[in-house]
């Protein structure tokens, strides 16, 4: 009976039980190894049979930069509530911000979707106050009830980039290809990835339907973006000093963004000079006499 208890109470009332749970704990990173193995071999197999872009990407996908040339006012478009709408009706006399791409994109257009609501919530600019936002779908089997959607998700991430103002657009292909076409924006769709390839980029728009400038990739600041609608409301938005930043500031069209033009800026400064060493002349005349 006390053998019976003492042997009960002892660190080694199991034989070969630590031996055990050696093995099963063993057997458990073994079976974890194994299965991390076949996780990287499926992953392996699965990017080789991945099919690769086509080599003439570049080439079929792009902008072609076109400032001064006339957006079609022919295409017709549908809002998210189906009701017919062409860009000029739309813009009402105010500079438009448009981007091209499509709502069920699996990659690109999501990123500049948010890129666009970031840039835009740092503006004291307002979309339908001073400027339009429009958002066009390049695929024509999208719908109104797609682009509803895609705005209705990008309002609750971004609520303060006034959202719910913008236009998300769908419309036919000839309506699609003439706007396209019209701005420079190069497209078209991949059989093998079953998806549409395109770049991203946002294009300023005058009043009067005219590019204006072009912004390239995903992320815009929003300084730059204020100079574009200024430049393209023609005269319409912006302060003295938004007037006298372009006069210094030139747009480069390779890069589709401003930097400061050495030239313009002293042509600038020379005639502050000029005028500051005028009115000291006249002051000190002035105060000669008196």
């Amino acid at each position: 009976m006390i053998l019976r208890d003492t042997c009960r109470s002892a660190p080694c009332a199991r034989p070969g039980g630590n031996a055990m749970r050696r093995g099963r704990a063993q057997g458990a990173l073994l079976q974890g190894f194994r299965a991390l193995v076949l996780l990287l071999v499926a992953t392996v197999v699965s990017a080789t049979q991945a099919p690769f872009p086509p080599p003439d990407l570049t080439q079929r996908a792009g902008f072609d930069q076109r400032l001064g040339a006339s957006i079609p006012a022919h295409a017709g478009f549908r809002d998210v509530n189906g009701k017919p709408v062409d860009l000029h009706t739309l813009a009402n006399g105010k500079p438009l911000l448009l981007a091209l791409g499509y709502y069920r994109c699996p990659n690109l257009c999501d990123v500049v979707l948010k890129g666009m609501a970031h840039s835009l919530a740092g503006l004291d600019l307002r979309p339908g106050r001073d400027f339009e936002v429009a958002f066009v779908s390049i695929d024509p089997a999208e719908t109104p009830a797609d682009a509803r959607h895609a705005q209705a998700m990008l309002a609750r991430m971004q609520p303060k980039a006034s959202v719910p103002r913008w236009h998300f657009l769908t419309g036919d292909q000839p309506s699609i290809t003439a706007l396209a076409r019209a701005v420079g924006f190069r497209y078209f769709y991949d059989e093998n990835l079953h998806q549409y390839a395109h770049a991203a980029g946002l294009v300023a728009i005058t009043p009067d339907g005219k590019v204006a400038q072009y912004f390239f990739g995903v992320s815009w600041p929003p300084a730059s973006l204020r100079l574009a609608l200024v430049h393209a409301s023609q005269g319409e938005l912006g302060s003295v000093i938004d007037r006298l930043v372009l006069l210094c500031c030139g747009y480069d069209p390779s890069t589709g963004r401003y930097s400061l033009a050495i030239g313009r800026t002293m042509q600038v400064l020379g005639v502050a000079f000029v005028l500051a060493l005028g009115g000291w002349l006249m002051w000190l005349r002035r105060r000669a006499r008196a």
